[in-house]
């Protein structure tokens, strides 16, 4: 979108960053890119390089949590526009993690809650340009059929318009 700032954006009055941080309900939460105004308390970190991908994202994301490897995360991107609690909490697994499944069956992998220690030993040491689902998608994933509207991002100037 032309270098717009995609997680400012707003959406019914309120910006996509905000509705994600809302969804999440808990603490502790990493937020990897430049710091912006929230209305909640943060750790801030930076993918090495900046705009490395989602897989470097993620590595710097985990590297800012200090929690125990059995602990469950969210990971979820900051664009997006259908998410809610209800929808993390439908987000159970017996295995790996869990993510969110779209209408046409795509395993939506900036939308799901995983296993820490998973994760972690998932993450490869050159993850630099790496995708989520090389990187993940060899985990013990449950899919978790999305609800209309729970996977809707903000890819275009079209996606904000109701």
């Amino acid at each position: 979108m032309s270098g717009v700032d995609k997680a400012m954006l707003t959406v019914d009055g309120i910006p996509l960053l905000h509705r994600v941080l809302a969804a999440v309900g808990a603490v502790p939460v990493v937020v990897v890119g430049p710091e912006r105004p929230v209305p909640a308390a943060v750790r801030w970190t930076r993918e090495e390089p900046a705009g490395g991908g989602p897989v470097a994202g993620l590595a710097a994301g985990l590297a800012a949590v200090d929690l125990p490897s059995t602990a469950t995360v969210a990971v979820l991107a900051a664009d997006l526009a259908g998410i809610t609690s209800s929808t993390l909490a439908r987000l159970c697994f017996d295995g790996d993690g869990a993510v969110l499944v779209d209408e046409d069956g795509r395993e939506q992998w900036l939308i799901g809650v995983w296993r820490l220690g998973a994760l972690r030993a998932a993450i490869p040491a050159q993850p630099r340009d790496r995708s989520l689902r090389s990187v993940l998608g060899g985990l013990d994933v449950t899919r978790v059929p999305a609800r209309p509207g729970e996977c809707v991002d903000v890819d275009t100037p079209a996606d904000l318009r109701p």
